[in-house]
């Protein structure tokens, strides 16, 4: 909504700079949109009257005239305007004069007026038109101003240039604040100043004339009010005043009833409405429209009624719809001597959404839609009739008042307690601060000793719960006021970090280039059937599946993740990695039916290294993404899988700490060659057993500042003993002193004794408090010598 900073400081005017009252408004929860002058920059025009005016000697369409501007030599200025005469008080700009550069121009540099001659004739100026000093024009010519225009005064001063228009975004629910009453109240209170409302009284009537008025769904208009005013002087102008105000607002001006209608809508809020009294037939009737009726309104357009609109009739149709827009039939024009006035509060439910079906939308319908007070119908009503009846000699007849006070809005007192204040604002007030605030507000306010008691006013539809009252509160005491204070919580040392954790491994794998899939928890049955394995129960199907793909529980994760796979593969997506976390359904029956939480990842396509550069993804590409998801403390251990769905060759299970985990491997070639797909690497583990794995506490220790040693054993062991088995029996044996053991050879062929190989691996050993002696190296090396012949029957290689 745009409104002139004049016409607000009329009703309120504090010492704060525009800029101020600005940040002031949006601070209290009405943006500020924009802020722009009424008018661009000029100066040097004055307020001058035209003393004489003939026709130029050589030109027919030109007038030379001399014009007097306070000073002691008229001015002689050659003019084209077909408006000017002698006797009329307009703008002049005299040499010297800087006006705004023509909207035409590509230059923004000001119009500077100079002495020159027009076809041989001298001119001293120029007499300007609105559009010249950046205003709207009303007519094609001169501004004509005022009779009683004081000449040789700045045109600025006169017509009010030097204030702002604010464009204020005004939020649904303040309704109240799309007026200048409404604004200035906010900012009568914000700035502890009173509010100047104009002094308004009911107009003696000077007609004994009513208007018949029925209404006919008192819900969807619980008030409505009609005046007849008869004999207006149609001759009257808009007082100066009265088109400043509404022209500092961005509203052009038309006749004197309209502008006197359009200037209480923005002064006041309440929209109002004149018909053509002589136009209505019989009782003005407020009704729902029946469905079919059409109604052609003032912008000609014609519309077609549903039967929920609420319209305004006579005996002969309808003649406005109601909140919106009046119609063409009863329209004013610039004849109209008798009038009908409309003052009436709509329900918002019935105007809501009307508007926006015929493609409308009308200062009107924008406020009722919103909430209009109820309590403002007869304020306005008197205001404009005054109005009319003083300016322009406008006969006055009887109101006439049809109201259902049961249906007007309920305006229910609100309780807030005192301690709730602060709980929610996290700032201390005094009782006393805040019922002075509150009453300021216009919500009336006390205070019983625990709690306060508020009676929102009449033209607040936004509060109804403490809630709405606090909020009040906090924008008018300033949020800039309210400093920072964290809140005061009891930690919960039982917090669940399950999510968190999860989290954390979801990034890891992301860091990895693998993406997250979500999928449901039912896959195809033939899918499951080749995943088939007795270690994961039997399959499940569902009693009343979505479709034959998602007709059975899924007992892994990889029956998601396959499909997905598939689907990119088919679409020339060939490096496909993907993870996702969910449930697995492992079980023999229902009754016995394990919902295990589970991350499963699946990979495909190339990889890069440093070494190699693009190569397939393999075996050990895989097995270092499973290692990144344990944590730096954990151990992990591997044995040959024996699952029916993994190569055999190609896949381990991982355990830590003696409890397994989960598996990974290679997709056996027998699935992937029916699925269509080329080498699979997957791996599945649970998911609570691996968060667990993150909770546990880590020793951390300084790095030791003696030097390490490397001691290097072979033997001869069982072809089928694993390398893992090896691992453990050193590092049970070294303890300690043992800060890493690694396979660095195997060796298998026809030298070796039959059913043998040979493994080699390297063992660091280091002490944190000081060098190991070679007595002792040689000590522990001969316990892990001891200790896997006597296990493994491991015999040590000599070379």
């Amino acid at each position: 909504m745009k409104i002139s900073e004049n016409w607000l400081r009329q009703w309120v005017n504090p010492t704060n700079s525009s800029a101020e009252l600005g940040e002031q408004l949006t601070m209290l929860g009405l943006e500020l949109d924009g802020m722009e002058p009424i008018a661009p920059m000029f100066g040097g025009v004055v307020v001058g009257q035209v003393i004489t005016c003939d026709k130029h000697p050589d030109a027919d369409k030109l007038s030379v005239t001399t014009v007097n501007v306070g000073t002691d030599t008229p001015l002689q200025i050659v003019c084209g305007a077909s408006n000017v005469r002698a006797g009329l008080k307009v703008a002049v700009a005299a040499v010297g004069a800087e006006l705004p550069p023509p909207s035409t121009s590509q230059d923004d540099k000001p119009f500077k007026i100079k002495k020159g001659k027009l076809r041989g004739v001298e001119s001293q100026g120029m007499l300007c038109g609105a559009s010249e000093l950046g205003l709207i024009d009303e007519i094609d010519g001169l501004l004509e101003l005022d009779d009683d225009a004081p000449i040789g005064v700045n045109v600025r001063d006169y017509l009010g240039l030097d204030g702002q228009i604010f464009d204020v975004a005004i939020t649904p629910n303040r309704g109240d604040c799309l007026s200048v009453l409404g604004l200035a109240r906010e900012m009568s209170v914000a700035n502890r100043l009173p509010l100047n409302r104009p002094q308004i009284s009911q107009t003696a009537p000077t007609l004994d004339k009513t208007v018949n008025v029925k209404v006919a769904d008192a819900t969807a208009c619980p008030r409505y009010l009609a005046q007849y005013i008869g004999s207006i002087d149609r001759t009257v102008k808009t007082p100066k005043w009265l088109k400043d105000n509404l022209m500092a607002s961005g509203l052009r001006t038309h006749n004197f009833l309209v502008d006197v209608t359009n200037f209480i809508l923005l002064e006041l809020g309440q929209p109002l409405h004149a018909f053509d009294a002589d136009k209505i037939v019989g009782a003005i009737t407020v009704r729902l429209a029946h469905e079919g009726e059409t109604l052609t309104l003032l912008n000609e357009q014609t519309i077609t009624l549903t039967g929920d609109e609420l319209v305004i009739a006579d005996d002969m149709g309808v003649l406005a719809l109601a909140g919106i827009m009046g119609g063409a039939r009863s329209a004013v024009s610039d004849e109209t001597t008798n009038i009908v006035l409309e003052s009436a509060h709509f329900n918002q439910r019935n105007i809501a959404g009307r508007a926006r079906r015929f493609g409308l939308h009308t200062d009107a319908s924008a406020r009722f839609e919103r909430g209009v007070d109820f309590d403002l119908p007869k304020i306005a009503l008197d205001r404009a009739t005054t109005l009319i009846a003083t300016i322009a000699n406008g006969q006055v007849g009887q109101i006439t008042m049809a109201e259902s006070v049961a249906d007007l809005p309920k305006r229910e007192p609100v309780r807030v307690p005192f301690d709730k204040v602060e709980k929610l604002l996290g700032v201390a007030l005094s009782a006393d601060d805040i019922t002075d605030l509150l009453n300021r507000l216009e919500i009336h306010t006390t205070f019983d000793g625990t709690a306060f008691i508020c009676q929102p006013p009449s033209h607040r539809f936004d509060i109804s719960i403490s809630e709405d009252i606090i909020e009040e509160i906090a924008r008018v005491y300033g949020y800039d006021n309210i400093a920072p204070r964290l809140p005061q919580f009891a930690v919960d040392m039982s917090y669940d970090d399950t999510a968190d954790l999860t989290h954390v491994l979801k990034l890891t794998l992301a860091k990895q280039g693998y993406f997250e899939a979500v999928s449901f928890s039912f896959c195809d049955d033939k899918l499951e059937q080749l995943l088939d394995d007795d270690k994961l129960g039997e399959i499940l199907p569902l009693a009343n599946p979505i479709s034959s793909e998602l007709a059975v529980m899924r007992r892994t994760l990889l029956s998601s993740l396959l499909p997905i796979v598939s689907h990119n593969l088919n679409r020339q997506q060939a490096d496909v990695r993907l993870f996702e976390t969910g449930l697995s359904f492992v079980g023999k029956d229902v009754a016995s039916l394990a919902q295990i939480p589970s991350l499963a990842i699946i990979a495909t396509g190339r990889a890069t290294d440093s070494i190699h550069g693009v190569r397939a993804v393999d075996f050990f590409d895989l097995k270092a993404d499973v290692e990144s998801l344990l944590p730096r403390h954990a151990t992990p251990h591997y044995e040959r899988a024996d699952l029916a769905f993994l190569h055999s060759g190609q896949s381990a299970y991982v355990s830590v700490g003696g409890e397994r985990i989960g598996y990974f491997g290679q997709l056996h070639p027998s699935i992937s060659t029916a699925l269509d797909l080329p080498t699979v690497w997957v791996a599945q583990f649970e998911l609570d057993k691996l968060i667990n794995l993150h909770r546990t506490a880590l020793d951390v220790a300084l790095p030791s500042k003696f030097p390490s040693v490397r001691r290097d054993l072979a033997f001869f062991v069982d072809k089928e003993l694993a390398w893992q088995d090896v691992a453990d029996v050193v590092r049970e044996v070294a303890g300690e002193h043992l800060t890493d053991v690694a396979l660095f050879d195997v060796y298998q062929g026809d030298r070796l004794p039959e059913g043998k190989k040979s493994l080699a691996f390297a063992m660091t050993l280091q002490d944190t408090t000081r060098t190991l002696s070679d007595d002792e190296i040689k000590a522990l090396m001969d316990r892990v010598i001891v200790a896997l012949t006597d296990k493994y029957q491991a015999q040590l290689r000599d070379s």
